[in-house]
C-alpha cells in the first residue's frame, strides 16, 4: 500500500468519532503511561523491600482480589451514580492509594493497601466502557473499543520502558509518578467529559404501586446468554494470562533467561501497537460470531504451539499467533457485551464482564503452577489448546441466533424522551453533583 493509501486508511480509522470519545481515549493513554505498580510490584517487594517471592505472590493475589470485588461494585455505581462520578471516584482513589502504598513498610500495611489499590484501579473500567457505548454509535463501537485497546497497550509499552529506568533511581518516584498521572486523568475527565448516562426509564404502575424499570445485578446474573459469554470470556482470558505466568516459567525451564522472556513477550506489545488499527479496519464490519470463534482457536492453538518451542525465535513466533487472537478478541468481545446489554444496565453488565478477566488473573497463576509442577509445561500448553477449542464451540452455540444488525440489549428498553444533558451526550452539560463528588471523594481510571 502506498503512503497516501496508508494515510487514507489511518484517517478513516480515526474519523467520525465523537469529541468526548477522544478525551476519554486520551485519559486512558495518560493513565497507562503512568502505570508502575502492576508492572514492578513483584520486583519492588523482593528486591527493594527484601520480602520473599511467596509474600510478593500473596500481595499480587490481594491486588487481583480487589479488582474482582470492585468490578461488581463499580458496575452498580456506574448505573446509579453515573459514568463520570464513578470514573472520578476511581481515579482519585487510585491516585491516593498508590501514593500511600509507596510509603508503606510493614508487610500487613503493604498487603492491605495493595488490596485497596486493586479495588480502585479496576473500578473505572465498567464506567469507561459504558460511557464509550453511550457516546459512540453502534456501527463505530468495535472501532472505538479497538482504538481504546490500542491506547492501553501503547501507554503500557512506553511506561514499561520508562518505569525500568525510574525503578533504578527510586521505586518511590515510580509510585508518586503513577499517582500524579492518575490525577491528570481525573482532571481530564472532570473538565472535558460530560455525563452520558441515559435518563431513567419511565415510571410504571404495577398492582397499584409505582415501580421503575431497573436493571439490577440479579437481572444480569439471570441473563443466561450473557453469563455464557462471561464464562467464555473467562476461558479466553485464562489462556491469555499464561503469557505472563506460564510462559516465563516454561522458558526458564528450557534454560532461557529473563531477558529472553522479555524479548519474546515484547513481540506482543509491538504487534498490538503496529497492527491494532489496520486489523480494526478489517474486522469492524464483520460477523462478531466468526471473529470470536476464530480468535479463540488462535489463542488456544497459539499457546498450544509453545509445547514445540525451544528457542527464543520459536517462542516469539508463538507469541505472534496468540497476539493476533488478542487483537481481534478484545474489541469484538467488548462490543458483544454492549450489544447484549440494555442501555440503562450497561454499567452492571460491563462490571460482571470485567470480573471475568479479574478472576482469570487470580486463577491463571494457580493453574499454571499446578500443571507445570505435576505434569510439565507441555500439558499446560495442551490444556490451552483444549480450552480454546471449548471456547470456540461455546461461542458457536451461544451466538447462533444472535441478529447481525440489531442490538438486542437495547431493542427492548425504550429510549427515554429527550432530556437535557442526558439523551444527547454531545450536548450534555457537566453534572454539578459529579463536581461535588469529585471534591469530596477519591478515584481512578483504566
Amino acid at each position: 500500500m502506498s503512503v497516501a493509501g496508508l494515510r487514507t486508511a489511518a484517517r478513516e480509522t480515526v474519523s467520525g468519532l465523537p469529541r468526548e470519545f477522544w478525551w476519554l481515549w486520551l485519559s486512558t493513554l495518560v493513565n497507562r503511561l503512568g502505570a508502575f505498580v502492576a508492572t514492578f510490584m513483584a520486583l519492588y517487594l523482593t528486591l527493594d523491600r527484601g520480602y520473599s517471592a511467596s509474600y510478593a505472590g500473596l500481595v499480587a493475589a490481594l491486588h487481583g482480589l480487589g479488582g474482582v470485588i470492585s468490578s461488581l461494585c463499580a458496575g452498580v455505581m456506574t448505573d446509579r451514580l453515573g459514568r463520570r462520578p464513578t470514573m472520578l471516584i476511581a481515579q482519585l482513589s487510585t491516585a491516593v492509594s498508590v501514593a500511600v502504598l509507596g510509603f508503606m513498610v510493614h508487610p500487613f500495611a503493604i498487603a492491605g493497601v495493595a488490596f485497596l489499590v486493586g479495588m480502585a484501579s479496576n473500578a473505572s473500567r465498567p464506567a469507561v466502557q459504558a460511557m464509550m457505548a453511550d457516546i459512540v454509535p453502534p456501527k463505530d463501537r468495535v472501532r472505538a473499543f479497538s482504538l481504546n485497546y490500542w491506547a492501553i497497550n501503547l501507554g503500557f509499552a512506553v511506561s514499561s520502558a520508562a518505569a525500568g529506568f525510574i525503578a533504578e533511581y527510586s521505586y518511590l518516584a515510580g509510585f508518586i509518578g503513577e499517582a500524579l498521572m492518575t490525577l491528570v486523568c481525573a482532571v481530564l475527565v472532570f473538565v472535558k467529559v460530560p455525563e452520558s448516562r441515559p435518563a431513567q426509564a419511565p415510571v410504571k404502575t404495577v398492582d397499584g404501586k409505582r415501580a421503575k424499570d431497573e436493571v439490577r445485578l440479579t437481572t444480569v446474573l439471570r441473563d443466561g446468554r450473557f453469563m455464557g459469554v462471561v464464562g467464555l470470556s473467562f476461558l479466553v482470558s485464562l489462556i491469555f494470562q499464561q503469557g505472563y505466568v506460564g510462559l516465563p516459567v516454561a522458558m526458564g525451564a528450557d534454560g532461557l533467561s529473563s531477558s529472553d522472556f522479555g524479548t519474546a513477550i515484547a513481540v506482543n506489545g509491538v504487534l498490538i501497537v503496529a497492527l491494532q488499527i489496520p486489523v480494526t479496519r478489517f474486522i469492524q464490519h464483520r460477523d462478531p460470531r466468526r471473529l470470536l470463534i476464530i480468535s479463540s482457536l488462535l489463542a488456544g492453538y497459539g499457546f498450544g504451539l509453545t509445547a514445540f518451542a525451544g528457542s527464543v525465535a520459536v517462542y516469539a513466533l508463538t507469541v505472534c499467533v496468540w497476539t493476533l487472537a488478542e487483537i481481534v478478541n478484545a474489541p469484538t468481545q467488548t462490543g458483544l457485551v454492549v450489544q447484549l446489554s440494555p442501555a440503562q444496565g450497561r454499567g452492571r453488565y460491563q462490571g460482571v464482564y470485567t470480573m471475568s478477566w479479574s478472576v482469570a488473573a487470580l486463577v491463571a497463576p494457580l493453574m499454571s503452577g499446578f500443571v507445570i509442577d505435576h505434569y510439565g509445561a507441555a500439558w499446560l500448553w495442551g490444556a490451552c489448546a483444549v480450552i480454546g477449542t471449548v471456547a470456540a464451540l461455546g461461542y458457536w452455540l451461544l451466538m447462533r441466533n444472535l441478529p447481525r444488525e440489531e442490538t438486542p440489549g437495547e431493542e427492548n428498553v425504550p429510549e427515554p424522551a429527550p432530556v437535557p444533558a442526558q439523551a444527547r451526550p454531545d450536548q450534555a452539560e457537566p453534572d454539578p453533583a459529579a463536581a461535588v463528588a469529585a471534591a469530596v471523594v477519591v478515584e481512578r481510571a483504566v
